[in-house]
């Protein structure tokens, strides 16, 4: 698990996606610890509705690749406390270069890629035979996330030193991304096929996302290509309304005309640079 700062002891600020991320982690991690105290069937029934299999996702569970990320198993206090660890230090520290919006739809994005890289394997086994895809493991836990994180630090802010706990040894960015990355592709020869390959696969997500998204997220994209579509639209509008203008004037027996943008054109006047 990676540190960083100006100290090696420093923790990132608590604040923004890193605290909306790990508090709603930590409250389904105790909801389902509650529920599996209060009942043990129940818990069982609302894990396998909740988490990632793509059987169960191609027969109609559309909402698993969104869901198996807050899926944490209550008796793996360990497991959730470095999976939360990872979240706080990688989602802090991009906090601190983009905005919440970019950093929950990195996350996002790398979930829903994890997701997605399970289906791929899943589809391909049905045709080359179960041989391919290995023990199959239904995906629980938010990795696709924090490997996707990894992965984009490593691309845009590869030289940044990372502390590696507990050892003191730093390493850059973006070859602790490597080292990771090749970590879990050796376990694809292993018994955890799936889980080691939808990691990659969130990995490619997380940098896909780095590469091609807007700094300032998906949301200011959207609301970009929305006002962008609209202006376009007033402008064909007022080119359409000089056209007939410009036709009822002809019968009128003045000629105006207008430019392309369905400006006037002054042809009287001296200043034409009035109307750009």
């Amino acid at each position: 698990m990676p540190r960083f700062g100006s100290s090696p002891l420093s923790f990132p600020d608590f604040s923004g996606a890193t605290r909306r991320l790990i508090l709603v982690n930590l409250a389904a991690y105790f909801a389902l610890l509650l529920l599996r105290l209060a009942s043990p069937s129940g818990f069982d029934e609302v894990v396998r509705a909740l988490w990632y299999d793509p059987t169960a996702f191609l027969h109609g569970d559309l909402w698993q690749p969104l869901t198996y990320s807050f899926v944490h198993d209550p008796r793996s206090v360990l497991g959730i406390l470095l999976e939360l660890l990872s979240l706080w230090f990688l989602s802090g520290f991009l906090e601190g270069f983009h905005d919440a919006n970019w950093v929950t739809w990195l996350y996002g994005v790398s979930v829903l890629g994890t997701a997605l890289a399970a289906l791929a394997l899943y589809a391909v086994s049905i045709t080359m035979g179960p041989a391919l895809l290995g023990a199959p493991v239904p995906l629980t836990g938010c990795f696709g996330g924090i490997f996707g994180m990894l992965a984009a630090i490593g691309l845009l802010y590869g030289d940044v030193q990372f502390m590696l706990f507990p050892l003191p040894i730093g390493i850059k960015a973006r070859y602790l991304a490597i080292i990771y990355a090749l970590v879990t592709f050796a376990t694809l020869f292993g018994e955890g096929r799936m889980t080691a390959f939808s990691m990659l696969g969130g990995g490619l997500a997380g940098l896909l996302f780095a590469r091609m998204a807007p700094r300032r997220g998906m949301s200011f994209m959207v609301s970009e290509s929305f006002y962008g579509l609209r202006n376009r639209y007033y402008r064909w509008k007022r080119r359409r309304a000089a056209r007939k203008f410009e036709v009822y004037m002809r019968r009128q027996g003045r000629n105006v005309r207008f430019d392309g943008q369905g400006r006037l054109i002054d042809e009287d006047s001296d200043d034409k640079k009035r109307w750009n």
